[in-house]
């Protein structure tokens, strides 16, 4: 055990040595009864120290991959291993080496908010001190305080999150798996908690990353993979995957009216719709005519406001995973 980091508080639970090996998924695949594919040949590795996110939409397969990896399906081939165990030929090693936070709220009604902490972290092996301390320490970084001593039933539902992130964090094994850990948590606790995923991997975890929430995850994971209907589209760091649009421009427009959409420019290459407004990828070439075309809008009455910036994550997104959408949508539309 490595002494507290005095910079950060955070006591350094791993120490990888050179070239460890973190979770590996070979050509992994994943057929139903009935013929339909949930992941059809997936590689990707997790390596120990780093924050990996595994992003796409709804019904990508990003659910199906994580219950392989922690032993509750078993795949149709491929291999997954952590550590170098095979976690196929030993689904109950992988449920000791991998810590999940699911998507949904975890049943800690009974308890009170450090008594749950510190239990999860003694049955995955902690000493009670130390235990203890790190306890008392993940309540300080969320700023779960006022809490500590509160009944898991009595909480709302975003402290009940963080709450249950800490029981994740309190104790990480080699792997932790978050599935959209920040559902229901307010914008300020959110960084805390970011932070904390964060120090995750700062003291040697590998740590896997679901979410649908692309802007939040391009400032928090080393790498990532784009995933939809079953297959990796696209994976590395943020900055490589956006270097393919890097003489590309974002215009978002928000209109007045959501249901009355104005016939598209000839020199938008992908268009989605963003809540109340649209979203187009430009030629930087086309910056002024796009500027003219998103000003005509507002001085006409159909949108109140626009902006042009650099591309995103969120850009290449929609770009590589929205495709289908997008090309509906500009048909509705009416492109000219």
């Amino acid at each position: 055990m490595i002494e507290l980091e005095r910079a950060s508080g955070v006591k350094a639970l791993h120490t990888p040595p050179a070239r460890a090996e973190g979770l590996v998924l070979s050509d992994l695949t994943k057929v139903y009864r009935g013929g339909k594919v949930a992941n059809h040949n997936v590689s990707l590795e997790v390596r120990p120290g780093e924050v990996f996110g595994l992003l796409g939409p709804n019904g990508a397969g990003k659910t199906t991959l994580v219950k392989q990896i922690i032993g509750l399906h078993k795949p149709t081939s491929g291999r997954i291993t952590l550590g170098g165990t095979d976690l196929v030929a030993h689904p109950d090693t992988a449920r000791r080496m991998c810590a999940y936070l699911p998507q949904g709220q975890i049943p800690i009604e009974p308890f009170k908010v450090q008594e749950v902490i510190e239990l999860t972290g003694r049955i995955r092996g902690g000493d009670r001190e130390t235990v203890r301390a790190r306890a008392r320490e993940m309540i300080a970084a969320l700023e779960l305080d006022e809490w500590r001593n509160t009944l898991g039933i009595k909480l709302s539902g975003g402290v009940r999150r963080l709450v249950s992130f800490a029981m994740v964090a309190v104790w990480p094994p080699r792997l932790v798996i978050l599935d959209e850990p920040t559902n229901d948590v307010d914008p300020l606790r959110r960084r805390l908690l970011w932070r904390q995923i964060r120090r995750l991997g700062e003291v040697g975890a590998a740590v896997l990353l679901v979410t649908h929430n692309v802007l939040e995850a391009e400032q928090s994971v080393d790498r990532l993979a784009l995933i939809d209907k079953g297959k990796v589209v696209a994976q590395g760091t943020p900055s490589s995957l956006k270097a393919a649009d890097r003489d590309r421009l974002r215009l978002h427009v928000t209109l007045m009216n959501r249901d009355e959409v104005p016939p598209l420019p000839a020199f938008a290459h992908d268009v989605a719709r963003i809540k109340w407004g649209l979203m187009l990828t430009v030629d930087a070439t086309d910056a002024n005519s796009a500027l003219g075309w998103a000003r005509d809008l507002v001085d006409g009455g159909a949108a109140e406001e626009y902006t042009l910036g650099a591309t995103t994550l969120e850009d290449v997104y929609v770009r590589l995973i929205g495709r289908d959408d997008v090309a509906d949508f500009a048909a509705e539309a009416g492109e000219g």
